[in-house]
């Protein structure tokens, strides 16, 4: 158990950015798999701008390494280029 004052506020704190950080992940995830789920590419686009930047948001918070957000923004980006166009 904590002996000094400071050392229960920094496990409040650390708790708090702990949820934070697994809701922003989370959120991240479930749009990612949103985007690989979709099969019309103007709406693959939308979504992808949007999932970028969750992801390099994480990277900035280093909730996630910025290797894998480069990864997984390259990974994205491959998908959406590679889907077909839809003739109206």
């Amino acid at each position: 158990m904590a002996n000094h004052k400071s050392a229960l506020k920094r496990i409040r704190a650390n708790n708090a950015k702990r949820l934070r950080n697994r809701y922003q992940a989370k959120t991240t995830r479930t749009f990612i798999k949103r985007l690989q789920g979709t099969t019309d590419q103007a709406e693959a686009q939308q979504l992808f701008k949007t999932v970028s930047s969750m992801i390099d948001r994480l990277a900035k918070k280093n909730i996630i390494h910025k290797n894998k957000a480069a990864h997984n923004k390259s990974k994205l980006a491959k998908f959406v280029n590679g889907l077909a166009p839809v003739a109206a």
